[in-house]
């Protein structure tokens, strides 16, 4: 009861001692299930009985109470794998966001809750063995997945409907996303960064002799240096982006977006940047609504960086078009926001691939007006974090289409959070020439 108290502790974490306890919380679960025969008999009272009265509700054992409080997933289960016991914080974790309560998932086969064919093979084999396993298992919620950790452990010889197993499972989700970032930084950002800095390197090894006293070729290198140094700077910018994304990916945002307040805001920003470019920006967004559950700066970032890829790749005199789309039977319930130009259009064969990250249709033309390859990558991890869809249609010589999905807030009557102007952050590029 220590251990659990301990455990039981706000604010202090269970990962790297947590092990140790195991035997502590096998223990308490068997004392959470005694069987009748090993019941403590009742002292017999030489006083008459007292009338009868209401039963009071029963009340919760320390036990109960320690093991709901754990900031630990636990569950016990039974020689069917059913569930014995299980605590608020597994229930959390492995349920959807309508399922069972905690009392309601006693009894319930391990296998409603939670579909991982190694997870349960592992339970049957330490229930059937006594060996301890620590097994790696995926839990897929709403296009989401997550890593999990879980350890098992025999409770010893059970008799039917009692705890046979005990199952503390871990969310490692975020500690494996840090680990394929990493990885995917060094490989990607190590090719994209090599040509740029060659060239700056090349360029200052001529500054230093050839061309130190040659004030035009000075001039010429140095504005070379510059736009690769800004190319540089652009794809660590989108890179640290991502990463933000990522990591934020399992965490449904809460906020309330109107999607009409945020298309006015976009396209007002973005003006000076279509003028520029000889474009032309096309509002056809009115009244209010409708309003998502959102974060306001990622699907302002998102609607930024289409706006901005419509009008660098379809080429001047282009004019893109923001309005409503029409109701889908292909996304049912799902409310959508197009943003469409009629430029030069992307070859069939290109648009599954448009959302990989360092995906470019044409390496020359995406470098050229200063693409990355992440755009789309990054507008595709917004909308998983919004559990939205991005749907993309082209033809060429016909212009594109890009057409965010999303669910409507639960109670499209809340006042959504006021829409500003986007802040003055580079629209990142979508390398869809």
């Amino acid at each position: 009861m220590k251990a659990i108290a301990l455990l039981s502790r706000p604010g202090l974490g269970y990962q790297g001692w947590i092990m140790p306890r195991l035997p502590d919380l096998a223990r308490l679960a068997g004392r959470l299930f005694v069987r009748p025969s090993e019941a403590e008999p009742e002292a017999a009272s030489p006083a008459p009985e007292p009338p009868p009265v209401a039963p009071p509700p029963p009340a919760r054992s320390p036990d109960s109470e320690a093991l709901d409080r754990l900031p630990a997933a636990l569950l016990l289960v039974d020689e069917d794998l059913r569930i014995r016991r299980i605590n608020p914080e597994a229930l959390r974790l492995l349920a959807e966001e309508s399922g069972p309560s905690v009392e309601a998932a006693v009894d319930l086969p391990l296998v409603s809750l939670i579909r991982a064919p190694g997870l349960i093979e592992a339970i049957e084999d330490t229930i059937t063995d006594g060996a301890p396993r620590s097994v790696e298992a995926p839990l897929i919620r709403k296009r989401t997945e997550r890593r999990l950790l879980a350890h098992v452990r025999a409770l010893g010889p059970a008799a039917p409907r009692e705890p046979a197993a005990l199952v503390l499972i871990e969310d490692r989700t975020r500690i494996r996303q840090i680990e394929e970032m990493r990885q995917d930084f060094i490989a990607n950002a190590s090719h994209e960064l090599k040509t740029p800095l060659a060239s700056i390197i090349g360029f200052i090894e001529t500054l230093q002799g050839p061309a130190k006293d040659d004030p035009a070729a000075r001039a010429r290198f140095l504005g070379i240096m510059a736009t690769q140094a800004e190319r540089m700077k652009r794809l660590v910018e989108d890179l640290m982006s991502l990463s933000r994304i990522e990591m934020n990916a399992h965490v449904r945002p809460k906020g309330a977006v109107d999607l009409a307040a945020l298309a006015h805001a976009t396209v007002a920003a973005m003006e000076p940047v279509a003028r520029e470019a000889g474009a032309t920006l096309a509002l056809e967004v009115e009244g209010e609504g409708p309003v998502v559950a959102g974060d306001q700066d990622q699907l302002a970032q998102l609607l930024t960086n289409l706006l901005d890829n419509a009008i660098k790749y379809g080429g001047e005199g282009v004019t893109v078009t923001i309005h409503r789309a029409a109701p889908a039977p292909e996304w049912p319930g799902m409310v959508g926001l197009t943003v469409a130009d009629d430029g030069p259009g992307i070859p069939r064969e290109h648009l599954p691939r448009l959302t990989e990250r360092f995906y470019r249709v044409s390496v020359a033309r995406s470098k050229a007006v200063g693409g990355t390859g992440l755009g789309l990558a990054i507008a595709k991890h917004i909308l998983t974090r919004h559990r939205g869809e991005l749907q993309i249609r082209s033809k060429l010589g016909e212009g594109s289409a890009f057409t965010i999905w999303m669910p409507p807030a639960p109670d499209s009557r809340t006042a959504p959070a006021s829409v500003t102007k986007p802040a003055e952050t580079r629209p990142a590029s979508v390398d869809k020439s």
